[in-house]
């Protein structure tokens, strides 16, 4: 039976390319039936000059995702089979994969009232962010965490976590994770827990932050670094307040911000320093009235969601203005501009870390401009 390669190697006429003739040819479907392929008629587009992202600049807008949520929500069950009413943004450069970038995912997810998510656990890193509302408790290994506006939730992988809605109102958030990575590395690993969370306790402040959330101190029982934050929840007061002195130990005349009226903290892990989670990096960034941020390129991808404010985003060739939970997409090495006229808040998540450990990451920042 004869077999179709799927290598295909088609001989061309460029200048750096060797001159085409029938025994050239003939050599080119020696190579594809062997499956080989010759380095100088790939190396363009597998060595590039500078970063070349299928993933293109997007935008999508909260208050059309948000109606679609609400509609999944009455059609949709929470349960065995989907495990989560989570619904992916899909990049349109990657061929209707439900990927936001090349290695991150990011989806809305929502609970109705006095619904449970199931519990499961995966290897894939995660995190939610609460753009609004409140209600929702993650239980992750039986620990019950409040998700409130503003609120940092992480999920390190092959942890036990589900959800349950203790209110009388729907509640939609963001989820972040890993996936395309993991799946790319065929790394990943998933197995189902039981259907409803093992804790109905809907606590104030859960067990990790009472053991961790306390600025500068460390437990003596817990001394060794951990590859992912133990901490559950990074709360908004905490984050509005670091970047609210920021800007005012700057309007005082002390260094303490990344430009002039550019606020922004960095979500760590208590135990190292570093990352949350080894596959994701978390921001804030907040941008002062009538501020425009220089122009800055980055080796890897982000997605960013607008928490407060109104702004104008410029990635690459595309401009956008942006209010509070339209999210936004960076490819690798595309141009990021970001103005506001009233302020802006903006929270952000990233590769970064992978491509720091592989020694990858490159920046370049442009002259400023101004709003």
């Amino acid at each position: 039976m004869t077999v179709t390669s799927p290598v295909s190697i088609v001989a061309s006429d460029a200048p750096d390319q060797p001159d085409r003739t029938p025994e050239l040819d003939g050599l080119y479907r020696e190579f594809e039936s062997e499956l080989l392929v010759p380095l100088w008629t790939e190396i363009g587009d597998l060595m590039p000059h500078a970063p070349v992202s299928a993933a293109v600049p997007h935008l999508w807008r909260w208050n059309r995702l948000l109606p679609m949520a609400t509609k999944a929500g009455a059609l949709v069950p929470v349960g065995r089979g989907g495990e989560r009413r989570a619904i992916a943004l899909a990049n349109p450069g990657l061929g209707g994969r439900p990927f936001a970038t090349p290695t991150l995912w990011a989806a809305i997810q929502y609970l109705n009232p006095r619904e449970d998510a199931p519990v499961h656990r995966h290897t894939q890193h995660a995190f939610r962010f609460v753009v609004e509302g409140e209600g929702v408790w993650t239980v992750v290994n039986g620990d019950p965490v409040a998700m409130r506006r503003g609120d940092f939730l992480p999920q390190a992988g092959w942890n036990w976590h589900g959800h349950h809605n203790t209110s009388s109102e729907p509640m939609a958030w963001i989820d972040g994770l890993d996936i395309p990575f993991q799946h790319y590395t065929d790394s990943t690993f998933f197995e189902f827990g039981p259907d409803e969370v093992e804790s109905r306790e809907a606590p104030d402040r859960s067990r990790s932050e009472r053991l961790w959330a306390h600025p500068g101190l460390r437990p003596l029982t817990q001394l060794d670094p951990s590859p992912a934050t133990p901490l559950l929840a990074y709360r908004w007061e905490h984050t509005d307040r670091a970047l609210s002195e920021q800007l005012r130990l700057e309007a005082e005349g002390y260094t303490a911000t990344t430009e002039p009226g550019h606020a922004a903290v960095r979500y760590t892990n208590p135990t190292t320093g570093g990352d949350v989670m080894p596959t994701i990096r978390a921001e804030f960034h907040r941008l002062a009235p009538g501020i425009g941020t220089a122009t800055r390129r980055e080796v890897g991808s982000s997605v960013f969601q607008v928490f407060d404010g109104l702004g104008r985003v410029t990635v690459g060739s595309a401009s956008w203005d942006v209010e509070r939970g339209d999210l936004f997409v960076v490819p690798s090495w595309q141009p990021l501009t970001v103005e506001t006229e009233p302020g802006l808040d903006l929270f952000r998540f990233s590769d970064t870390p992978v491509i720091e450990k592989l020694h990858q990451h490159r920046v370049q920042i442009d002259p400023r401009k101004h709003a």
